[in-house]
């Protein structure tokens, strides 16, 4: 069982946080989409004995498409790999490219079975510094009709944004829940390299990210979201039972996906590749035949150091027989070492789920797992 990952490289503005590879220019979108479909075509030979149970559109902003760009993409998904009778089809969305019932209906029809709301905030103020192209009653308007068309809607927010009170990131979770949205992805703000937000940082004119608040708003969110239902499978996800999203879920349990478009990554067990972050050069070379990638086969350090990574990060956390089998005695008895001192301190625990010994992070060391996970990393 497979997912396959589409990239969208294209946005109508920049968001001041973001590191993610898109063009704010759409002139080169229609040479994009033939690029795109020549790459479904040319790798369609690596996934004969594959089954694709989930297509997420990713970005950039996949909602910039229309509906007969994105019908052409799934025409060619369809026409070239074994896709299963109803897969889970997601698209990534800003509210301002959602103002009609029309897009939603559109979406609809074309397959599209999931949608994933880049919501971000619901206060104008925060979605100012952000730099989004949406307004908070655009955000609301779109929660609306997204409910009313689709079961399936997840949307993000963001915590720990430079003068983001805790009462109203209280208010922000609030009305998130109002909606009954059955998923919901929350993120620290992160400052990235050579991003707008670092630039404003360095010169002052915006406050530093404060740890402690982000630390102080991640458990206010576990708390209220737990109480209303929600599953905290992942560090940055909730979901209501029955709707953890299958396509990121495949991801972190170490299941084969390809990545389509610039800057897309795959991964197929052994072997990690990507695309280049180019929209000329990706284009150019596909329309020559040429696979625009690069790859890489993963030594067993690689595989051991990304399941501690992934795993530690949700809830099914790391099988220790599966460390044993996978990658051998000696890393097993390397992790029981390492994490010795996260034990006794409380950050990590060891539990019996269904007869296998699972390491697990604690309520108490859930923000800091990939902190944690990097301490247990094999070092050669």
């Amino acid at each position: 069982m497979a997912g396959i990952y589409i990239h969208i490289p294209f946005c109508r503005q920049a968001c001041h946080y973001c590191d993610f590879h898109f063009s704010t220019s759409l002139s080169k979108k229609q040479p994009f989409i033939t690029a795109l479909l020549k790459e479904l075509e040319l790798r369609s030979k690596d996934w004969r004995t594959e089954k694709v149970e989930t297509i997420y559109f990713g970005g950039g902003t996949p909602s910039i498409l229309d509906t007969g760009e994105l019908n052409q993409i799934l025409e060619q998904v369809h026409s070239f790999y074994h896709v299963s009778k109803e897969p889970e089809i997601t698209l990534e969305a800003n509210p301002d490219d959602l103002k009609t019932e029309q897009k939603y209906l559109d979406l609809k029809n074309a397959g599209v079975n999931r949608l994933s709301m880049g919501i971000q905030s619901f206060f104008d103020r925060d979605l100012k510094l952000m730099n989004r192209s949406h307004d908070a009653g655009e955000a609301q308007y779109a929660i609306e009709l997204a409910t009313k068309h689709f079961e399936n809607v997840t949307i993000d927010l963001i915590y720990g944004t430079p003068g983001l009170s805790d009462l109203d990131w209280i208010r922000n979770i609030e009305l998130a829940l109002g909606y009954g949205v059955p998923h919901i992805s929350s993120y620290a703000l992160t400052v990235e390299p050579k991003t707008a937000l670092e630039k404003f940082i360095e010169r002052g004119a915006v406050s530093p990210v404060d740890e402690e608040q982000a630390e102080r708003q991640f458990r206010i969110l576990t708390d209220k979201l737990n109480t209303a239902g929600y599953i905290h499978y992942e560090l940055s996800n909730f979901g209501k039972p029955g709707f953890f999203s299958k396509a990121n879920t495949g991801y972190w349990l170490g299941k084969k996906y390809g990545g389509f478009g610039p800057s897309a990554h795959s991964y197929d067990g052994t072997r990690r590749s990507w695309n280049i972050a180019s929209n000329p050069v990706y284009i150019k070379k596909l329309l020559n035949d040429e696979l625009p990638s690069e790859s890489e086969v993963l030594t067993v350090i690689d595989r051991y150091n990304e399941y501690i990574m992934t795993g530690l990060r949700t809830i099914w956390g790391v099988d220790l027989e599966r460390i044993k089998k996978d990658y051998g005695v000696e890393y097993l008895e390397y992790l029981k070492k390492e994490s010795s001192s996260q034990l006794e301190n409380g950050l990590l625990e060891l539990q019996e789920i269904e007869g296998r010994s699972v390491l697990r992070t604690t309520s108490k060391g859930r923000f800091l797992a990939d902190g944690i996970a990097s301490s247990l990393f094999f070092i050669n």
